[in-house]
């Protein structure tokens, strides 16, 4: 198995140096860049193209929430995960729609962080219970608005179903043991679902079925 290449985007350089230092404890970790604002940590991700992208919100000359945008838009391979002191409405949602894989608090203890770059790695949303808890409240207020009957002309039954075992915070490896499928086609289905919507991530995905009522809270765990 490959090291899990990381990009650390903070302009604190002590906050860098200490996230890197508590990183590279990890055998399966590679700390691979350094940016100190948001345009840098856009033009490396783009250059070096690591497995997750640490990203902060506030940021010079392009802030956290631009960057994720711009990474999902150019590298929608790099995985990012945003590590914030902000958990203001706002941001997260703001977050959440520029694509982001993750979530973080800047107060998450150094093992917390290390099981959640895994985690987006493998392909999983990563939020904190605080953030988390806004992400449920605001749907809940977004279901009492019009829904639709079902994805219609936008995806077919089975890129639903994947759709819906995504949203559980599945890995495409654990989707395809439930669907008795290859990886690969999940990854073409997740790709498929992507183009269809418009879409660069998972996050964005699930956001846009929760959206329209494609799925509903009893997918969501």
């Amino acid at each position: 198995m490959g090291k899990i290449r990381i990009l650390i985007a903070d302009d604190h350089t002590l906050v860098r140096e200490g996230t890197r230092d508590r990183l590279e404890r990890e055998e399966d970790f590679e700390v691979v860049g350094e940016a100190a604002d948001g345009e840098e940590a856009v033009r490396l991700v783009n250059q070096l193209k690591p497995d997750v992208a640490i990203v902060d919100i506030a940021m010079p000359n392009l802030n956290g929430i631009e960057a994720a945008k711009q990474i999902k838009k150019t590298q929608p391979g790099t995985a990012v995960l945003i590590l914030s002191a902000y958990d203001d409405d706002q941001y997260v949602y703001a977050v959440l729609e520029a694509g982001a894989d993750g979530y973080l608090l800047k107060n998450v203890r150094g093992h917390q962080l290390v099981d959640a770059i895994r985690d987006v790695y493998a392909g999983e949303v990563v939020l904190a219970p605080h953030v988390a808890r806004k992400v449920v409240q605001w749907f809940s207020s977004l279901s009492r608005g019009h829904r639709v009957e079902g994805a219609g002309g936008y995806l077919s039954e089975r890129e639903l179903e994947v759709l819906k075992l995504a949203a559980k915070g599945m890995s495409n490896k654990e989707i395809a043991a439930q669907l008795s499928l290859g990886v690969r086609t999940i990854q073409s289905h997740l790709s498929h679902i992507f183009d269809k919507l418009g879409v660069s991530s998972r996050t964005e995905a699930v956001l846009r079925a929760l959206k329209e009522g494609w799925l509903s809270f009893e997918h969501i765990p």
